[in-house]
């Protein structure tokens, strides 16, 4: 019952689409698309037209997909306007035939055509007259042209047999002035490979002198290579040596000048010693001759009080105690009154 059934059913009417349409549910008009694979009177219709654009060679934008009877108007419309442009042009080109046609068919325009065609024709045979003149015209001067050129012929012919001659003449100058050129070519070369020759050997003679010589140069240069060598070597050792007394020299010098700041400043603070010293004991003895001194005033007021008592008691005038007394207290007054004697610093 059911193979009856779905042999029955129609096909899809989807392009390309073999599968036979859905089985009828109810009543009414059978469906026509398959089930299950998305066939339906929309999806079939835009397939139709992609294939459709397809074989015609053009395409469907998305917006005609989406909007076909929008777009539809829209492309309407401009195919009408452009409908309406071809008519207006259209009506130019008829008014252009009936204006030809209206010509084609005047007789007036005819008879202007032959007439035209007539003046040319005239034209045509008067120009072919005047070219018939200027033809006979020119053949006569071609006649004349034609003797000038004969006579012009045979005075070169002439000429030309004269220019043979000396051409032959020249030539067997030329062939006596090749076999001269062979001649000195020739003996030229002689000249040059003797000429070769005689500098080959001075030239091998030359090369064994100076190889001879460039040898015993060679030799020299090289014993007096090394006996510069040799003296470098001398030289090199002796310049070591002369470092070495140099540097030692530079020692001793250094010690030398170390020792002598080293017994500059023992000098100087010897020196500075000494010179303490010397303050020290020239205060000290200038302190002791000045107690010297007090003492000695010190005993001259005694002596004078003696002598004032002694005077007091005998009633005698100044006498020789007194001139006694007097003297010694100008001496000691006089040696108190002289400066110390400058003692020498030690080392002086």
């Amino acid at each position: 019952m059911s193979t009856t059934t779905t042999s029955t059913r129609a096909a899809c009417k989807y392009p390309s689409c073999g599968q036979p349409a859905a089985p009828a549910s109810g009543p009414g008009r059978p469906p026509e698309y398959c089930d299950g694979r998305g066939h339906t009177k929309v999806s079939a219709w835009r397939e139709r037209r992609r294939l459709g654009a397809e074989q015609a060679g053009t395409t469907i934008s998305p917006a005609e997909t989406r909007n076909p009877v929008t777009m539809a108007k829209v492309t309407g419309a401009e195919l009408l306007r452009s409908l309406r442009g071809e008519a207006d042009r259209l009506s130019g080109i008829a008014a252009q035939l009936r204006a030809t046609v209206a010509t084609v068919a005047d007789p007036t325009a005819a008879e202007a055509e032959v007439e035209a065609v007539r003046a040319a024709a005239e034209q045509r045979a008067a120009t072919a007259d005047a070219r018939a003149a200027d033809a006979e015209r020119n053949a006569a001067e071609a006649g004349q042209f034609r003797a000038e050129a004969d006579a012009a012929a045979e005075q070169m012919a002439g000429e030309l047999a004269a220019a043979q001659a000396r051409a032959h003449a020249a030539e067997q100058r030329a062939a006596d002035a090749e076999t001269a050129r062979d001649a000195a070519i020739a003996q030229a070369r002689a000249d040059a490979d003797a000429r070769v020759s005689a500098a080959e050997t001075g030239r091998d003679t030359a090369i064994s002198a100076a190889r001879a010589d460039a040898e015993t140069r060679i030799r020299a240069a090289e014993a007096g290579r090394d006996q510069a060598r040799a003296g470098a070597a001398t030289a090199q050792e002796s310049a070591r040596q002369a470092q070495q007394e140099t540097a030692r020299a530079q020692e001793a010098a250094q010690a030398a000048r170390a020792e002598t700041q080293r017994v500059r400043a023992d000098a100087e603070r010897m020196l500075d010693q000494s010179r303490a010293d010397a303050a020290r004991e020239r205060d000290e003895l200038r302190a002791d001759l000045r107690a010297r001194a007090e003492r000695a005033e010190h005993q001259a007021d005694a002596y004078r009080d003696e002598l004032d008592r002694l005077r007091a008691g005998t009633g005698h005038g100044t006498g020789p105690a007194e001139a006694a007394v007097r003297m010694p207290r100008r001496g000691v007054r006089a040696q108190a009154a002289q400066p110390p004697a400058q003692h020498p610093p030690a080392g002086q």
